[in-house]
């Protein structure tokens, strides 16, 4: 077990959103204010981490025919219980998000997770993979979440107070463009996102190469 190649794999090399390309439902729908995006981003951390430890553990009593079906079980179990928590002490990000919470049990970050690591690697390999998974997930939430709604509302923070509650102005309101925070949007700052996390990773390479 290597804890720093699984960090900067989780970060970086890795990085469910900007390298694997996963969870592109989520990742577009919620990140128009920094609440949605740490709810969000918290809730699949937790979910990610419990269902990569409990798959490791029955992993070797489990038909391999039916681990699809067992990977779905456990994570449903796991999403049921942070969206009850989740409505019961956070009423106004459950309404903030939705369906959004439930639809983790068909998550591909956690899904794929499930199949490529914690069905082939032990209890703590797994739960640090799932730690830091979610951690990259959630900081590149974070990012879209800050960079759409200061482009799009001009302000930071939203959702704090309140599902409809606005964060704290940066922009005069001449400024910013609305067009941010509708789906287009979304598809841009990821985008841009993507080419620029591919562009350092291979920045190193080209480098290499020229030195040749």
């Amino acid at each position: 077990m290597n804890l720093k190649k699984q960090f900067m794999d989780g970060l970086l090399y890795q990085n469910p959103v900007l390298v694997q390309v996963l969870g592109m439902c989520s990742t577009l729908a919620i990140t128009t204010s920094f609440f949605n995006g740490l709810g969000m981003g918290v809730a699949v951390l937790i979910i990610l981490t419990l269902s990569n430890v409990i798959i490791s553990l029955i992993r070797k009593i489990v038909p391999d025919k039916i681990r699809i079906a067992m990977f779905i079980v456990v994570i449903a179990g796991f999403v049921t219980m942070v969206d009850l928590l989740i409505q019961a002490f956070l009423p106004d990000l459950a309404k903030s998000l939705g369906v959004f919470i439930p639809l983790i049990v068909v998550n591909c970050i956690i899904l794929g997770r499930a199949e490529a690591f914690s069905y082939k690697n032990g209890v703590v390999a797994s739960f640090f993979d799932g730690i830091f998974q979610g951690i990259g997930y959630t900081l590149v939430l974070l990012a879209m979440c800050i960079i759409r709604e200061f482009l799009g509302a001009g302000t930071f923070g939203g959702g704090l107070l309140g599902p409809d509650a606005k964060g704290i102005a940066i922009l005069p309101s001449q400024f910013p463009v609305g067009m941010m925070t509708m789906p287009v949007g979304g598809f841009l700052v990821l985008g841009a996102l993507i080419a620029l996390m591919q562009w350092a990773l291979n920045r190193p390479k080209k480098n290499k190469e020229e030195g040749k």
